[in-house]
């Protein structure tokens, strides 16, 4: 008598790997089409801003990111997850808006922006199959921050964060974002600067939100991307990792 059991398709990790790191690979690609549009260059960008701005940039964005966890939070019940394009389109406009303006519109913008941002990764996360309310997701879509930003100057291949676990705790979320801050203020400051330049500042402001909204998700995929995949494919994450890491052309990374 035959039986018409079905059997799982087997996972093909290497494959998975292969396309979690061209994805990777690809993710900061769109900074170029950003600085040519601003007609300026990363690494003096956060010259433009004024010396308090710069000097509070931190604190700011320790604030932002506190401020959008809370509002993430709490609009997923009301909002729901949206598609890539209508994401990338909704902080493009924002952008706009925000640059329109100069520095203060821009600076009214960023943590709403910060939020969106936040709200797009915890989609993502969804979308792997994980539950955005659980407390180590949480932490997990703060630290996709910490891979910075498009016009850093880091090509998308700083691996490190995709190691990094925090003991659950009360205060696990404050050291999180306190970890990613600092790498997040010079992405959000870049940010700033191009949004201030005179003229430009609309499309400039338009152009850097698409960038990271498009940089965020590619870099939330690959994050949980490698999270599933280690529980599909029954593979130890840090060996994952060392894999993609090779992939990348870098050091294997420690978990």
């Amino acid at each position: 008598m035959q039986t018409n059991s079905t059997l799982p398709t087997p996972i093909d990790v290497d494959a998975q790997l292969d396309a979690l790191a061209k994805r990777y690979k690809a993710a900061g690609g769109v900074g170029i089409s950003v600085l040519n549009v601003i007609g300026s260059s990363a690494d003096n960008l956060l010259d433009h801003l004024p010396e308090t701005i710069r000097r509070n940039l931190e604190t700011a964005t320790v604030a932002a990111l506190n401020q959008a966890m809370r509002a993430a939070h709490s609009s997923r019940s009301v909002v729901p997850d949206q598609k890539s394009w209508l994401n990338q389109a909704v902080t493009t406009a924002m952008g706009a808006a925000g640059g329109a303006g100069g520095l203060p519109t821009a600076l009214a913008e960023l943590p709403v922006t910060t939020t969106l941002l936040l709200r797009v990764i915890q989609g993502v996360a969804v979308e792997h199959g994980f539950d955005p309310e659980a407390e180590n997701v949480q932490f997990d879509c703060v630290q996709v921050f910490a891979a910075a930003g498009p016009l850093s100057g880091d090509d998308g291949a700083d691996l490190g964060f995709l190691s990094a676990r925090i003991a659950l705790s009360g205060k696990a979320m404050q050291a999180v974002i306190h970890k990613v801050a600092p790498k997040l203020a010079v992405v959000l400051g870049q940010k700033l600067a191009a949004q201030a330049v005179p003229v430009l500042g609309a499309v400039a402001g338009a152009a850097t939100n698409y960038a990271y909204t498009s940089y965020y998700q590619d870099v939330a995929h690959v994050h949980f991307g490698l999270r599933r995949l280690a529980i599909d494919g029954d593979v130890p994450h840090d060996e994952l990792l060392r894999g993609l890491a090779q992939r990348m052309g870098r050091p294997a990374v420690k978990g």
